[in-house]
């Protein structure tokens, strides 16, 4: 334990944080920049001495439910959270269950992909975002229930696993999903959803049991993806997925190549979005 380190830490984030952030008054008596420390020390649920003990490099070893306290009082992000809990010398509490909540920044960049169809994956699979071109080139997520929204259970569950969106590369889907799920159950041990999800796999699918327990880890990227639209036939478009480490989640952006046909296809769909084409206006 940094006990130097971890004092003069939490002064700084103190002093970064304004009243008006966690929903208290300036007053007009304030002669030093953000918090007090007695108004810390009631957000974060401990005494105030105990927190001076911690500015003053004085405190014994806090505990986790200390550190988290704090990091919420602080207004800490996940990185800050992480330093925080290395200085104290206790390892960060890793979630449950794969993060879905998606940061604003992100669902923003979405918004500004006009013309490429983009959606965010947790680490299980499940579409947790998306914009207006994805829902055209493969459906409205916001009519699916959570359960519904998860890729791999969609695959390997209809019986088919080219049925989904009638991709031409179900294969290499398929093995990349079961490997990158597999890692996915070793970070997660201990998530309900998770464990549900890969009985139900494994009760549904033999071809899901069969690259389950190959035990491959490896997951092969996918460059290229092709997509059997209804309305606008093949849709053949660039496949790149960004990582977002401190989530866990993947944005994959599907894109066509200029001057294709695809990408005529891609501009149609962002003007009629969902609109049935086959209709007679």
């Amino acid at each position: 334990m940094d006990k130097g380190e971890l004092a003069a830490f939490l002064r700084s984030r103190r002093e970064r944080v304004n009243p008006s952030d966690v929903g208290l008054p300036a007053g007009r008596r304030r002669r030093t920049p953000g918090l007090r420390r007695e108004e810390v020390a009631q957000l974060a649920y401990i005494s105030t001495e105990y927190y001076t003990r911690l500015e003053q490099a004085r405190a014994p070893h806090p505990s986790s439910e200390v550190l988290a306290g704090l990091s919420r009082a602080l207004r800490m992000n996940d990185a800050e959270r992480n330093y925080l809990h290395h200085l104290a010398g206790v390892p960060p509490v890793r979630p449950v269950g794969p993060p879905r909540e998606v940061r604003q920044s992100i669902l923003d960049l979405l918004d500004r992909l006009p013309n490429a169809a983009a959606v965010v994956l947790s680490a299980s699979y499940e579409v947790i975002a998306w914009n207006h071109l994805a829902t055209a080139l493969m459906e409205d997520f916001s009519v699916r229930s959570r359960r519904d929204r998860n890729l791999i259970r969609r695959a390997f569950l209809t019986g088919d696993v080219g049925h989904v969106y009638s991709v031409a590369d179900a294969e290499r889907f398929a093995r990349s999903s079961v490997n990158h799920l597999r890692s996915t159950v070793a970070r997660y041990p201990d998530d309900p959803e998770l464990r549900e999800l890969v009985s139900d796999l494994l009760a549904g699918s033999p071809e899901f049991t069969q690259l389950w327990e190959a035990r491959e880890i490896a997951a092969e990227p996918t460059l290229c993806k092709s997509f059997q639209h209804p309305l606008v036939g093949l849709v053949t478009v660039n496949c790149d997925a960004l990582a977002i480490p401190d989530r866990d989640q993947q944005v994959i952006i599907y894109t066509a190549t200029p001057g294709s046909p695809s990408e005529e296809a891609l501009q149609l769909l962002a003007v009629v979005g969902t609109q049935r084409l086959d209709l007679p206006g």
